[in-house]
């Protein structure tokens, strides 16, 4: 799957006891896949991952880790509906490629990188197969000042948060908890129960102001093809 980084995303429930040699095994599996296939993979340690020497493996075979996030849950109801967002600014669920390239352009401005491969990768994710998603836009005077999608895990009772990236000029005036409450809206109006976000340090007060409590750190562990 996708990690809403145009990377592929290497996740699990648990690993099944497995270590040494067979471990190994694993991790280069896995990186020699993408790297026959040319695309950047990110394994998600998270710090209760066994066995303890995971960091250390997957380092030994050449995935990097990058900034560490903290783990972020709660019920999805407590920001439902709660905090709309601020004078001139409106939020609205998009689909189209226009859109999407706005977002792309968003995405370009905030981290000064190329995110071209950021609307075929929502196309993709909005028609599916796979879990539904939604994209949502904030937009003022015309213009994207936030964006941010939700994945619905069916099966679960949970949804997962993505993106959130927002315009310097309009952080700290409630823009990213109103995306955050829309969201947690549109998955309880589908009947799951819980919400859960990677945050970076930035969003994670504001996630806890919320009601969602940080229970672990994920780190990216991200390995990158040589062609690339």
């Amino acid at each position: 799957m996708s990690n809403g980084h145009g990377q592929g995303l290497l996740s699990y429930r648990d690993l099944g006891g497995l270590d040494g040699e067979e471990l190994d095994l694993l991790i280069t599996r896995e990186r020699d896949f993408f790297t026959r296939i040319g695309r950047e993979v990110e394994w998600q340690y998270h710090a209760y991952d066994l066995p303890a020497d995971l960091p250390e493996r997957l380092a030994a075979a050449g995935f990097e880790p990058r900034e560490r996030e903290t783990l972020f849950v709660g019920p999805v109801a407590e920001p439902a509906g709660a905090h709309p967002p601020p004078a001139g600014v409106r939020l609205r669920e998009v689909a189209g490629r226009e859109d999407l390239e706005r977002i792309r352009e968003l995405e370009e401005t905030v981290w000064d990188a190329d995110h071209g491969w950021l609307p075929g990768m929502l196309e993709r994710e909005i028609a599916g197969p796979g879990d539904p998603c939604a994209v949502v836009v904030a937009e003022a005077g015309g213009r994207v000042v936030c964006a941010a999608w939700v994945r619905f895990h069916e099966g679960t009772d949970f949804v997962s948060l993505w993106g959130g990236s927002t315009l310097k000029e309009w952080r700290g005036r409630g823009v990213y908890r109103a995306m955050v409450s829309y969201r947690a809206e549109l998955a309880v109006a589908r009947g799951f129960r819980f919400v859960r976000v990677d945050a970076t340090g930035a969003s994670g007060p504001i996630l806890a102001r919320l009601g969602m409590e940080a229970i672990t750190t994920t780190t990216p562990y991200v390995w990158v093809p040589p062609a690339l």
